[in-house]
Protein backbone atom coordinates (compact mmCIF):
# COMPACT_ATOMS: atom_id res chain seq x y z
CA UNK A 1 0.00 0.00 0.00
CA UNK A 2 0.94 3.39 -1.27
CA UNK A 3 0.94 6.32 1.25
CA UNK A 4 -1.09 8.36 -1.38
CA UNK A 5 -3.76 4.96 -1.19
CA UNK A 6 -3.72 5.28 2.85
CA UNK A 7 -4.22 9.18 2.16
CA UNK A 8 -6.97 8.48 0.32
CA UNK A 9 -8.60 5.60 2.11
CA UNK A 10 -7.92 7.52 5.53
CA UNK A 11 -10.56 9.85 4.55
CA UNK A 12 -12.90 7.65 2.87
CA UNK A 13 -12.86 5.29 6.33
CA UNK A 14 -13.21 9.13 8.36
CA UNK A 15 -16.24 10.54 6.22
CA UNK A 16 -17.76 7.25 6.24
CA UNK A 17 -17.51 5.90 9.29
CA UNK A 18 -20.67 7.37 11.26
CA UNK A 19 -23.00 8.14 7.97
CA UNK A 20 -25.50 5.35 7.56
CA UNK A 21 -23.34 4.60 3.87
CA UNK A 22 -21.15 1.79 5.39
CA UNK A 23 -17.61 2.49 5.85
CA UNK A 24 -16.16 -0.92 4.50
CA UNK A 25 -17.96 -0.90 1.08
CA UNK A 26 -16.86 2.50 0.72
CA UNK A 27 -13.27 0.93 1.53
CA UNK A 28 -13.48 -1.90 -0.56
CA UNK A 29 -15.54 0.23 -4.02
CA UNK A 30 -12.62 2.83 -3.25
CA UNK A 31 -9.67 0.33 -3.82
CA UNK A 32 -12.11 -1.47 -6.60
CA UNK A 33 -12.80 1.80 -8.59
CA UNK A 34 -9.05 2.85 -8.50
CA UNK A 35 -7.57 -0.54 -9.08
CA UNK A 36 -6.08 -0.59 -5.76
CA UNK A 37 -5.86 -4.25 -4.17
CA UNK A 38 -8.35 -4.59 -1.04
CA UNK A 39 -6.80 -3.02 1.90
CA UNK A 40 -8.97 -6.02 3.88
CA UNK A 41 -10.69 -6.21 6.82
CA UNK A 42 -7.36 -6.08 8.73
CA UNK A 43 -6.68 -2.81 7.37
CA UNK A 44 -10.67 -1.89 8.11
CA UNK A 45 -9.92 -2.79 11.75
CA UNK A 46 -7.33 -0.86 12.20
CA UNK A 47 -8.45 2.35 10.67
CA UNK A 48 -11.68 2.41 13.18
CA UNK A 49 -9.67 2.14 16.13
CA UNK A 50 -8.91 6.50 14.46
CA UNK A 51 -13.09 6.99 14.13
CA UNK A 52 -13.49 5.30 17.45
CA UNK A 53 -10.83 7.45 19.10
CA UNK A 54 -12.70 10.51 17.83
CA UNK A 55 -15.62 8.83 19.58
CA UNK A 56 -14.11 8.78 22.82
CA UNK A 57 -13.46 12.31 22.47
CA UNK A 58 -16.16 13.60 21.27
CA UNK A 59 -18.44 11.74 24.06
CA UNK A 60 -16.11 12.04 26.58
CA UNK A 61 -17.75 13.47 29.17
CA UNK A 62 -20.94 11.15 28.26
CA UNK A 63 -18.13 7.68 28.50
CA UNK A 64 -16.29 9.40 31.75
CA UNK A 65 -19.87 9.59 33.26
CA UNK A 66 -21.09 6.22 32.38
CA UNK A 67 -17.88 4.49 32.82
CA UNK A 68 -17.67 5.82 36.80
CA UNK A 69 -21.36 5.28 37.65
CA UNK A 70 -20.69 1.36 35.91
CA UNK A 71 -17.66 1.04 38.00
CA UNK A 72 -19.45 2.03 41.33
CA UNK A 73 -22.36 -0.01 40.51
CA UNK A 74 -20.08 -3.14 40.72
CA UNK A 75 -19.82 -2.52 44.98
CA UNK A 76 -23.07 0.07 45.26
CA UNK A 77 -26.10 -1.93 44.86
CA UNK A 78 -28.14 1.27 44.79
CA UNK A 79 -26.23 2.37 41.79
CA UNK A 80 -26.85 -0.44 39.34
CA UNK A 81 -30.67 1.72 39.38
CA UNK A 82 -28.60 4.67 37.92
CA UNK A 83 -29.51 5.52 34.37
CA UNK A 84 -25.42 5.93 33.91
CA UNK A 85 -24.57 2.62 35.17
CA UNK A 86 -27.23 0.98 33.41
CA UNK A 87 -26.42 2.11 30.27
CA UNK A 88 -22.94 0.84 30.57
CA UNK A 89 -24.14 -2.48 31.35
CA UNK A 90 -26.27 -1.91 28.59
CA UNK A 91 -23.32 -1.27 26.35
CA UNK A 92 -21.73 -4.37 27.52
CA UNK A 93 -24.82 -6.72 26.93
CA UNK A 94 -25.30 -5.08 23.03
CA UNK A 95 -21.67 -5.90 22.30
CA UNK A 96 -21.91 -9.84 23.18
CA UNK A 97 -24.07 -10.33 19.21
CA UNK A 98 -21.15 -9.17 17.37
CA UNK A 99 -18.61 -10.22 19.56
CA UNK A 100 -19.81 -13.89 19.24
CA UNK A 101 -20.67 -13.21 15.45
CA UNK A 102 -17.18 -11.66 14.92
CA UNK A 103 -15.13 -14.72 15.90
CA UNK A 104 -17.54 -17.46 14.60
CA UNK A 105 -17.88 -15.38 11.21
CA UNK A 106 -14.02 -14.47 10.61
CA UNK A 107 -13.32 -15.76 7.58
CA UNK A 108 -16.64 -15.19 5.85
CA UNK A 109 -16.05 -11.76 7.10
CA UNK A 110 -12.34 -11.73 5.04
CA UNK A 111 -13.49 -13.91 2.09
CA UNK A 112 -17.11 -14.10 0.90
CA UNK A 113 -19.06 -11.43 2.46
CA UNK A 114 -16.02 -9.08 0.65
CA UNK A 115 -18.36 -10.08 -2.73
CA UNK A 116 -19.12 -6.35 -4.13
CA UNK A 117 -22.57 -8.38 -5.21
CA UNK A 118 -23.73 -8.84 -1.30
CA UNK A 119 -21.95 -5.51 -0.79
CA UNK A 120 -24.58 -4.22 -3.44
CA UNK A 121 -27.37 -6.03 -2.42
CA UNK A 122 -27.04 -4.91 1.64
CA UNK A 123 -26.82 -1.28 0.05
CA UNK A 124 -29.61 -1.30 -1.41
CA UNK A 125 -31.98 -3.14 0.82
CA UNK A 126 -30.55 -1.76 4.33
CA UNK A 127 -30.95 1.54 2.28
CA UNK A 128 -34.70 0.77 2.17
CA UNK A 129 -34.74 -0.05 5.41
CA UNK A 130 -33.71 3.28 6.74
CA UNK A 131 -36.07 4.56 4.16
CA UNK A 132 -39.05 3.15 6.46
CA UNK A 133 -37.74 3.89 10.11
CA UNK A 134 -36.53 7.37 8.97
CA UNK A 135 -40.54 7.45 7.10
CA UNK A 136 -41.73 6.09 10.83
CA UNK A 137 -40.38 8.84 12.96
CA UNK A 138 -40.78 11.81 10.90
CA UNK A 139 -44.63 10.58 11.48
CA UNK A 140 -44.67 10.28 14.64
CA UNK A 141 -42.47 13.73 15.17
CA UNK A 142 -44.83 15.43 12.73
CA UNK A 143 -48.44 13.79 13.80
CA UNK A 144 -50.93 14.38 11.12
CA UNK A 145 -54.68 16.36 10.49
CA UNK A 146 -56.35 13.63 12.85
CA UNK A 147 -53.57 13.07 15.55
CA UNK A 148 -51.32 14.82 17.99
CA UNK A 149 -46.95 14.29 17.58
CA UNK A 150 -45.80 11.13 19.00
CA UNK A 151 -43.87 10.88 22.16
CA UNK A 152 -40.41 9.20 21.13
CA UNK A 153 -38.30 7.35 23.54
CA UNK A 154 -35.16 8.66 25.13
CA UNK A 155 -32.10 6.80 26.46
CA UNK A 156 -33.67 6.93 30.09
CA UNK A 157 -36.31 4.14 28.45
CA UNK A 158 -33.22 1.87 27.01
CA UNK A 159 -33.90 -1.72 28.66
CA UNK A 160 -31.95 -4.85 28.36
CA UNK A 161 -34.69 -5.87 25.27
CA UNK A 162 -33.92 -2.57 23.52
CA UNK A 163 -30.06 -3.16 23.93
CA UNK A 164 -30.01 -6.47 22.72
CA UNK A 165 -31.94 -5.14 19.41
CA UNK A 166 -29.78 -2.96 19.19
CA UNK A 167 -26.71 -5.41 19.44
CA UNK A 168 -28.24 -7.68 17.03
CA UNK A 169 -28.98 -4.90 14.60
CA UNK A 170 -25.12 -3.91 15.10
CA UNK A 171 -23.58 -7.00 14.29
CA UNK A 172 -25.12 -6.98 11.04
CA UNK A 173 -22.47 -4.48 10.47
CA UNK A 174 -20.09 -7.55 9.89
CA UNK A 175 -21.35 -7.16 6.20
CA UNK A 176 -19.50 -5.18 3.47
CA UNK A 177 -22.72 -2.57 2.41
CA UNK A 178 -24.85 -2.79 6.07
CA UNK A 179 -23.45 0.11 7.63
CA UNK A 180 -22.96 0.08 11.71
CA UNK A 181 -24.40 3.22 11.99
CA UNK A 182 -27.63 2.81 9.85
CA UNK A 183 -28.51 -0.42 10.86
CA UNK A 184 -28.39 0.48 14.86
CA UNK A 185 -30.06 4.09 13.89
CA UNK A 186 -32.51 2.60 12.05
CA UNK A 187 -33.46 -0.69 14.31
CA UNK A 188 -33.37 2.52 16.82
CA UNK A 189 -35.86 4.45 15.11
CA UNK A 190 -38.23 1.28 14.13
CA UNK A 191 -38.28 0.72 18.87
CA UNK A 192 -39.09 4.02 19.18
CA UNK A 193 -36.34 6.16 19.91
CA UNK A 194 -35.83 9.87 19.17
CA UNK A 195 -33.10 10.40 16.18
CA UNK A 196 -30.55 11.59 18.30
CA UNK A 197 -31.07 9.03 20.99
CA UNK A 198 -30.77 6.44 18.50
CA UNK A 199 -27.74 7.80 17.26
CA UNK A 200 -25.75 8.59 20.26
CA UNK A 201 -26.21 5.18 21.19
CA UNK A 202 -25.19 3.67 18.44
CA UNK A 203 -21.81 5.44 18.54
CA UNK A 204 -21.14 4.74 22.06
CA UNK A 205 -22.45 0.89 21.50
CA UNK A 206 -19.48 0.81 18.85
CA UNK A 207 -16.79 1.13 21.23
CA UNK A 208 -16.05 -1.97 22.74
CA UNK A 209 -16.61 -3.99 19.47
CA UNK A 210 -14.23 -1.91 17.16
CA UNK A 211 -11.48 -1.39 20.02
CA UNK A 212 -11.60 -5.13 20.34
CA UNK A 213 -11.76 -5.70 16.58
CA UNK A 214 -8.74 -3.60 15.99
CA UNK A 215 -7.02 -4.72 19.37
CA UNK A 216 -7.48 -8.50 17.64
CA UNK A 217 -5.99 -7.37 14.38
CA UNK A 218 -3.09 -5.49 15.44
CA UNK A 219 -2.42 -8.84 17.74
CA UNK A 220 -2.54 -10.82 14.39
CA UNK A 221 -0.91 -8.93 12.06
CA UNK A 222 2.17 -7.81 14.64
CA UNK A 223 2.51 -12.03 13.99
CA UNK A 224 1.62 -12.61 10.64
CA UNK A 225 3.49 -9.82 9.53
CA UNK A 226 1.01 -9.14 6.90
CA UNK A 227 0.04 -5.51 7.27
CA UNK A 228 1.96 -2.19 6.04
CA UNK A 229 2.29 -0.32 9.45
CA UNK A 230 3.28 3.22 8.19
CA UNK A 231 0.63 3.80 5.71
CA UNK A 232 -1.72 1.58 7.92
CA UNK A 233 -0.93 3.91 11.02
CA UNK A 234 -0.98 7.09 8.83
CA UNK A 235 -4.56 5.85 7.11
CA UNK A 236 -5.71 5.61 11.27
CA UNK A 237 -4.35 9.49 12.30
CA UNK A 238 -6.34 10.68 8.88
CA UNK A 239 -9.39 8.75 9.72
CA UNK A 240 -9.37 9.73 13.30
CA UNK A 241 -9.18 13.54 11.93
CA UNK A 242 -11.84 13.47 9.21
CA UNK A 243 -14.48 11.79 11.65
CA UNK A 244 -13.98 13.52 14.42
CA UNK A 245 -15.40 16.57 11.97
CA UNK A 246 -18.34 14.28 10.47
CA UNK A 247 -19.52 13.07 14.14
CA UNK A 248 -19.95 16.92 14.52
CA UNK A 249 -21.41 17.92 11.81
CA UNK A 250 -23.68 14.67 11.91
CA UNK A 251 -24.90 14.99 15.30
CA UNK A 252 -26.23 18.14 14.48
CA UNK A 253 -27.55 17.50 11.19
CA UNK A 254 -29.62 13.83 12.63
CA UNK A 255 -31.86 16.14 15.31
CA UNK A 256 -33.63 17.94 12.29
CA UNK A 257 -32.79 16.53 9.44
CA UNK A 258 -34.24 13.39 7.01
CA UNK A 259 -32.00 10.56 6.18
CA UNK A 260 -33.18 10.04 2.39
CA UNK A 261 -30.67 11.63 0.72
CA UNK A 262 -28.52 8.97 2.65
CA UNK A 263 -31.34 6.27 1.52
CA UNK A 264 -30.88 7.39 -2.14
CA UNK A 265 -27.57 7.76 -2.31
CA UNK A 266 -27.27 4.47 -1.35
CA UNK A 267 -29.72 2.80 -4.07
CA UNK A 268 -28.32 4.26 -6.57
CA UNK A 269 -24.59 3.45 -5.63
CA UNK A 270 -25.93 -0.40 -5.49
CA UNK A 271 -27.16 -0.21 -8.40
CA UNK A 272 -24.45 1.26 -10.42
CA UNK A 273 -22.51 -1.43 -8.35
CA UNK A 274 -24.37 -4.34 -9.92
CA UNK A 275 -24.40 -2.72 -13.54
CA UNK A 276 -20.88 -2.48 -13.27
CA UNK A 277 -20.31 -6.01 -12.11
CA UNK A 278 -22.96 -7.31 -14.85
CA UNK A 279 -20.96 -5.93 -17.65
CA UNK A 280 -17.35 -6.96 -16.69
CA UNK A 281 -16.35 -3.58 -15.66
CA UNK A 282 -15.68 -4.61 -12.21
CA UNK A 283 -14.60 -8.21 -10.86
CA UNK A 284 -16.97 -8.67 -7.76
CA UNK A 285 -14.20 -10.79 -6.09
CA UNK A 286 -11.62 -9.24 -3.92
CA UNK A 287 -8.42 -8.50 -5.05
CA UNK A 288 -5.30 -9.58 -2.97
CA UNK A 289 -5.23 -7.90 0.21
CA UNK A 290 -2.45 -5.05 0.05
CA UNK A 291 0.14 -5.09 2.30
Amino acid sequence: MSWFESLVLGLVQGLTEFLPVSSSAHLRLTAAFAGWKDPGAAFTAITQIGTETAVLIYFRKDIGRIVSAWFRSLFDKAMRRDHDAQTGWLVIVGSIPIGLLGVTLKDQIEGPFRDLRVTATMLIVVGLVIGVADRLAARDESGGRHRAPKQRKTLENLGVKDGLIYGLCQACALIPGVSRSGATISGGLFMGYKREAAARYSFLLAIPAVLASGAFEVKDSVSGGHVAWGPTLFATVIAFASGYAVIAWFMKWISHKSFMPFVWYRVALGVVIIALVSAGVLSPHAAESAS
